[in-house]
């Protein structure tokens, strides 16, 4: 805390104004469209790997908030103030910090798999001022961070000849999947299974059983994906460089409907429960990796 309260002791508007930012970046909006980005017009072996990176990382994140339960920073010292602002995207358990791993995993694995040096200047700087503007804005210990950012480049580093080699064999490529999908039921089970205490904060509970659900159904979108990219689309990322924005952008159109919009469909299906966001999550990963694909010739042979 006392890290805290120098950084508290610094703050001034233009500072407030650039962490706040620069923290939208570990936001899992940003980890979506990046992502997507990547899986349909750069490279779609990056793009299974930065997907597979953030997805297990946020699996591993929102188990240790949960089996650790701890408090974020205002509540432990309520003498201790954050920038107001950011308050509205802190949501669960202080330990360890989803945006620090969100952002580490995306931008070390986009380093990690481009040789540019600009691009790895550019990752670097977002690995470090994401995690820092957690600090500054007062929502997250050096520990949270700390913790966050390890797990994170673990992921990356371990992760990055591991999916290369699975990429190129569909076997390798499933039991990596599957391994996922495990992993991702597992913590579901955790989270409706195991017996947490009575007095469990439970808008911090809530938000990691949404989380829950919402893994299990990416993942699985994201192996129903490459199934159907393996048998079927076959799907080349290479169009020209103004194909490319028209494709990205007419595809995350509709992805950002069904986010925003198949919110209470999805509830009203499953009678309120949580599982509402799982479907709405497969829905997103089934469309940006089974549905728009099937556009991707037309897109390359435009200008040609």
């Amino acid at each position: 805390m006392e890290f805290l309260k120098l950084l508290e002791s610094i703050r001034c508007p233009f500072l407030d104004t650039f962490f706040s930012t620069v923290t939208h970046l570990g936001e899992e909006t940003v980890f979506i469209v990046v992502g997507i980005l990547f899986f349909w017009c750069i490279n779609k072996k990056e793009g299974y790997f930065l997907l597979s990176v953030g997805l297990i990382g946020t699996v591993i994140n929102q188990f240790l908030k949960l089996w650790f339960r701890i408090p974020r920073p205002w509540v432990k010292d309520p003498d201790f103030t954050i920038v107001e602002s950011a308050r509205a995207e802190a949501t669960g358990y202080s330990f360890p910090s989803g945006h620090t791993q969100s952002s580490v995993g995306i931008f070390a694995g986009i380093g990690r798999w481009n040789a540019k040096l600009i691009v790895r200047i550019l990752c670097i700087a977002a690995c470090v001022l994401v995690p820092l503007s957690r600090l500054y804005l007062g929502v997250h210990t050096p520990l949270d961070v700390g913790v966050s950012l390890v797990i994170a480049l673990v992921l990356v580093f371990g992760f990055y000849p591991i999916v290369k080699k699975c990429i190129e064999k569909p076997f390798g490529m499933r039991i990596l999947l599957g391994v996922m999908t495990a992993l991702s039921i597992a913590f579901l089970l955790f989270v409706n299974l195991y017996k947490f205490p009575a007095d469990i904060d439970m808008h911090n509970f809530e938000s990691g059983v949404k989380n829950a659900y919402k893994m299990l159904g990416c993942i699985v979108g994201l192996w129903l994906s490459f199934e159907v990219d393996l048998k079927f689309t076959k799907f080349d990322t290479d169009a020209k460089w103004w194909a490319q924005i028209l494709k990205f952008v007419l595809g995350l159109i509709p992805v950002l409907l069904i986010k925003i919009f198949l919110k209470d469909p999805c509830y009203a299906l499953c009678g309120g429960s949580f599982a509402g966001d799982g479907i709405r999550y497969f829905l997103i990963t089934a469309f940006a990796g089974c549905v728009w694909p099937l556009t991707f010739k037309w897109f390359g042979k435009l200008g040609k």
